[in-house]
């Protein structure tokens, strides 16, 4: 009699557990439930990094969780982070910190997928800007252009890495102006504008966000903006490239996109929390102070429309990229559509 009971014990427990299991199965496991990992591609203290840090410390706010920022650098336009990020489950846990600057790794033989593989969230950006050490003596956009021309390969310049947006903007600015420069790439914005103040390399190419702080403190020299018009920073007055070399408008301007992305197959219903989390953040008085004082034009779009951007600027730097002569890959080898 007790062996009878104990058997119909345990088959009642069992029981319990399947129907349990079952019934768990078909829950949906609330979003999100544990901390959150936004792998930046590029290296700290750079425009996207000091971005992402931001918009996710008032993301998390709103999804309650701690969302953990890393840095994953190195590949050809930030492909190992990229890669990295990728590679993690796709269930909204991983995001991953990008910028327009990797939208060139697959013509630069470095990421095996489109772009379309992503869906993004754009925080901003910021125009480019030529400076110089200090000490350099160029004065004007001219100075060093000139210079450049006559001791071709003579001057470092140095930017993020290969393929980045600062790295095309180099590249456009030889280009449309005849000079030649001596390239040598960072992991990031940061290392390179570092490298630029100990005088490692002569010339940094970044946005003027990035270099902001180190202009007004006399640590970097302004010459020349790469955009059609002239810059006010906080009373100085940047002038635009354009002016005296026309040809740029051939190569320039091209838009800057900082923000962030997640698999394009993480569950939409996951995808909706970070996009409400997004909205709001991007609203916040923090995030909005920040632009202001840091020089970005922020943008919020997320989504299809984030995509539709993204696809537009991957067919227009692979292709600037190949006409360049700077690009390992035939962007109609990876079916890129032309501008």
């Amino acid at each position: 009699m007790r062996k009878l009971m104990l058997t119909v014990l345990m088959v009642s427990v069992l029981a319990a557990l399947a129907f349990a299991g079952g019934q768990a199965e078909g829950v949906e496991v609330p979003y999100p439930e544990r901390d959150i990992t936004t792998v930046v591609v590029w290296g700290a203290g750079g425009g996207t990094d000091v971005c992402n840090r931001i918009v996710m410390a008032e993301m998390a706010k709103e999804l309650g969780v701690n969302i953990n920022v890393i840095n994953k650098t190195g590949g050809a336009s930030g492909s190992v982070g990229m890669t990295y990020a990728y590679s993690a489950p796709h269930d909204g846990y991983t995001i991953c910190g990008l910028s327009e600057s990797n939208v060139t790794a697959g013509v630069k033989g470095a990421w095996s997928n489109r772009m379309n593989v992503w869906d993004f969230f754009i925080i901003g950006g910021s125009p480019d800007v030529v400076s110089v050490t200090p000490n350099a003596p160029y004065n004007t956009i001219q100075d060093l252009i000139e210079d450049a021309k006559a001791n071709p390969g003579t001057i470092l310049a140095g930017a993020s890495g290969s393929g980045s947006i600062h790295h095309l903007n180099l590249l456009a600015l030889e280009n449309g102006s005849g000079a030649d420069f001596s390239f040598i790439p960072y992991d990031g914005s940061a290392p390179a504008q570092n490298a630029a103040m100990t005088g490692e390399i002569t010339v940094i190419i970044t946005s003027v966000a990035e270099q902001a702080e180190l202009i007004r403190g006399g640590k970097l020299k302004p010459l020349g903006m790469l955009i059609p018009d002239s810059f006010d920073l906080a009373g100085t007055v940047i002038p635009s490239a354009f002016k005296t070399y026309p040809s740029l408008s051939d190569y320039l301007p091209l838009p800057q996109s900082i923000g962030f992305a997640v698999a394009a197959d993480t569950p939409q219903e996951r995808k909706e929390v970070l996009y409400q989390a997004f909205d709001k953040a991007m609203k916040s008085q923090a995030v909005l102070d920040f632009g202001k004082e840091k020089y970005y034009v922020l943008s919020g779009k997320r989504g299809p429309e984030a995509n539709e951007i993204f696809a537009s600027l991957e067919s227009n730097f692979a292709w600037t990229l190949w006409e360049l002569g700077a690009a390992d890959v035939d962007p109609a080898d990876l079916n890129i559509p032309r501008p």
